[in-house]
């Protein structure tokens, strides 16, 4: 798994009700053509990334077809999910600073 390009934006919570912050990441990625998960039109990534008390973590997420982004019934394997969690816990603070 390779990502590519990514776009992350806080999520508002407009009752103040949640704890902590929320964030939202829509991230292209590419796998191998051997890959069952692999796609010509592309793959990509809708992630719910929470940062609160009990630390950063990926609330969940979802795998798009990139052209129709209909969700694939799919999961990460769990050095996905452990790559995917580090390239969040990495960028999301990129959502502060707009």
């Amino acid at each position: 798994m390779n990502f590519t390009e990514y776009t992350v934006e806080r999520v508002e919570d407009p009752f103040n009700i949640l704890i902590g912050n929320r964030y939202e990441f829509l991230i292209d990625f590419t796998v191998d053509e051997e890959d069952d998960l692999y796609r010509e039109q592309g793959l990509k990534l809708k992630v719910l990334y929470i940062v609160d008390e009990n630390g950063p973590r990926i609330s969940h997420y979802h795998i798009l077809e990139a052209d129709t982004e209909k969700v694939l019934e799919f999961d990460l394997e769990d050095e996905e999910i452990e790559s995917l969690q580090s390239f969040c816990k990495e960028h999301y603070i990129e959502a502060e600073e707009e």
